[in-house]
């Protein structure tokens, strides 16, 4: 299954994130290629443990079983999933080409990780392997809404 933390990956990743410009519009759901890159960006920092967030009450009863479906084989995320409400961004435009820069940035700190794990605000602690199936999934998934 593929992973943030292979440098192939990463890079296939971001040579479709600077593929990325405020002209994009999404295949499905209601975000702006400005919001989705500023998601992207919010998201990464919670990812590598930079912005704490709060966890759900929900999580404590559905995240263990909602993570293992996620995570169990290499079928991409579902259109239209929730968000958790720190991650939503309300502004509708802005510096796409700034927000694609810091993204990048975020997403090659992956390579100089070690062992760790976050608390995720619905999952609960979730381990380096984990994060390196949610975060390759997640931003796959933003980029299949906005290819060009």
């Amino acid at each position: 299954m593929k992973t943030i933390f292979d440098k192939a990956t990463r890079d296939g990743l971001i040579n479709r994130i600077n593929a990325l410009n405020e002209n994009n519009s999404a295949e499905w759901g209601k975000m702006t290629a400005y919001q989705m890159v500023k998601h992207c960006v919010v998201y990464e920092d919670m990812m590598l443990g930079k912005k704490p967030f709060k966890r759900v009450f929900l999580g404590y009863i559905f995240g263990k079983w909602a993570l293992k479906t996620l995570i169990r084989d290499e079928s991409p995320l579902k259109r239209n999933m929730p968000s958790d409400p720190g991650l939503i961004i309300k502004d509708n435009y802005g510096d796409v080409a700034s927000e694609k820069k810091k993204w990048i940035a975020l997403i090659e700190e992956y390579g100089l990780v070690s062992n760790y794990g976050i608390m995720h605000p619905f999952f609960g602690k979730i381990t380096k392997e984990q994060i390196g199936y949610l975060v390759y999934k997640h931003t796959d998934h933003h980029l299949r809404q906005f290819k060009g």
